[in-house]
């Protein structure tokens, strides 16, 4: 056998201590590698916490540029704008508000006499609506967790509501993104900061909208609106056109708000979209809408201009101008009861009956019949009219709009005028009486309004009224000679009023409607 030489022992210790040395290190190695992994790892969740914490709050991206960064300098140009201002309402809140969102120099004196109708008001819930400049998306997109900061502080988003709304519809949904960098709603905070206390915002966001979102985000908010959450709508109005030509669009576009119906703002934006300069008509001409159909889901009649102007009325470029509007809906609180004109059939034929005999009587002595009436609503003081036609043709027609007696004698009196005080036609005869139809129209209360365009055709009446100057249409005007609206009220200013043809249109000039329930023999 073959001895071992002393080197070849070493050898072996040393390489027998390299297997060793290894075989203890990485073991080692592998428990170092694990922490710093974990390490890592735990690194990358406290970055990842710090984001969403960040992402909760939403940082101001117009301070500075859209409104003063210094909380002093904003707190004194927004008070000073309020300070201008006044409530043109005492006794009823806003329930919707369209409000401009420029920079604060161009549009905020505006915006403030918008603001200040709720100012103090105990409003906890503000629903910001608006469009998105930025970004193109199809759904609603709301900004649901966390607050908004502005110079003035933070403001809680109302996630509860939030929450609720995106529960509605896969329509509407949790989208923070494209809210980041919008100035349209972040414009309203410091507004809101400063004359309210103690609320919370739900901000919605629309770019692409379609009918079918439009219509379930106006169901869902009319769902949650109430005396303590308002839905604020950010727009501004046409863009870009020259002053003189923005004032007419704006205008048009005011009025057809005013009506309270979408489809005749549609209407006015489809028509001065191609006008020159006019870029739009209204911004966020989806959320008006929104608000038009929600007002009329609540049944929101009472509509006001609050305030109008440019950019040019503040510095601007007269050449190329935007419009701004503070508009306001109030559901009336405290209106009085309506009156509900709805006879029976029974009692229709009483009053016929009454104008006949009244009449008759009248033209064989020169007496009123004395009569004893026990049917309620015949007792009622109820306006009237009564119209007499021979032949399918107009013999008199006189009646009284708001008289101090009951309505049976109203028809008593008016029968009697609409026979023998008609000036238009010589008197009639009591030969003539048996080829006489009578036709009775009992009618609602007057009610005000300040935009022709709320008139409806065939259903409303209309009263004109300027200086001592006077005319009506009965409801069934319209339905008889097929006019559309301005040839309606052209013929009531020229040939009943006497009055210039177009006076529907001056700002003087007042507009009563009714509605009437017209019978006849």
């Amino acid at each position: 056998m073959d001895s071992i030489s002393y080197c070849d022992k070493m050898k072996i210790i040393i390489n027998k201590q390299r297997i060793f040395f290894i075989l203890l290190i990485l073991p080692l190695l592998f428990l170092l590698s694990a922490c710093q992994k974990k390490d890592k790892s735990l690194e990358s969740t406290k970055d990842n916490e710090n984001i969403e914490n960040q992402t909760m709050i939403r940082k101001p991206a117009v301070s500075g540029s859209f409104y003063p960064s210094s909380p002093d300098n904003l707190k004194d140009q927004i008070n000073a704008f309020l300070s201008q201002t006044k409530v043109l309402d005492e006794q009823n809140q806003p329930q919707i508000l369209i409000l401009p969102h420029a920079g604060i120099d161009y549009s905020g004196q505006t915006a403030a006499w918008g603001f200040k109708q709720i100012k103090g008001k105990n409003i906890k819930r503000v629903i910001l609506l608006g469009s998105s400049h930025r970004q193109y998306f199809s759904k609603a997109a709301i900004y649901n967790k966390g607050a908004w900061e502005t110079p003035l502080g933070k403001v809680e988003i109302d996630e509860n509501l939030a929450d609720k709304l995106i529960a509605s519809s896969y329509l509407i949904e949790a989208n923070p993104n494209p809210h980041l960098e919008e100035h349209s709603l972040e414009i309203q905070i410091p507004f809101l900061q400063l004359v309210l206390t103690d609320f919370k915002i739900v901000p919605i966001l629309l770019s692409q909208a379609d009918e079918k979102t439009i219509s379930k985000l106006t169901e869902t908010i009319s769902q949650n609106l109430d005396n303590k959450t308002i839905l604020l709508i950010s727009s501004d109005l046409s863009h870009y056109p020259d002053q003189k030509t923005a004032k007419k669009v704006d205008q048009e576009t005011i009025n057809s708000i005013l009506t309270g119906r979408a489809e005749n703002f549609e209407k006015v934006i489809s028509k001065n979209i191609s006008l020159p300069g006019v870029e739009t008509c209204a911004c966020a001409d989806k959320a008006i809408k929104i608000g038009l159909l929600t007002a009329n889901n609540l049944e929101i009649k009472n509509i006001k201009l609050i305030n109008y102007s440019t950019s040019a009325d503040y510095g601007g470029d007269i050449k190329k101008t935007v419009g701004y509007a503070s508009i306001a809906f109030y559901p009336i609180q405290n209106q009085p009861k309506t009156i509900n004109v709805n006879l029976n059939k029974d009692s229709q034929n009483k009053l016929l009956q009454i104008a006949r005999s009244t009449l008759e009587q009248y033209l064989k002595d020169k007496t009123i019949p004395q009569i004893e009436i026990t049917d309620e609503s015949l007792n009622q003081n109820l306006g009237a009219f009564v119209t007499l036609k021979k032949n399918q043709k107009l013999r008199g027609c006189i009646g009284e709009f708001e008289p101090q007696k009951k309505l049976y004698k109203t028809i008593q009196e008016k029968a009697i005028d609409a026979g023998l005080n008609d000036p238009r036609f010589p008197p009639i005869t009591l030969a003539e009486l048996k080829d006489i139809n009578i036709e009775i129209s009992v009618l609602s209360p007057n009610k005000k309004i300040e935009n022709y365009q709320l008139i409806e055709l065939k259903k409303h009446g209309v009263v004109i009224k300027k200086g001592n100057k006077g005319g009506t249409f009965l409801p069934q005007v319209a339905q008889e000679t097929n006019w559309d609206l301005e040839t309606f009220l052209e013929n009531l200013c020229q040939s009943k009023a006497g009055l210039p043809k177009d006076c529907y249109k001056d700002p003087e000039t007042q507009i009563y409607t009714f509605t009437a329930q017209v019978f006849e023999e």
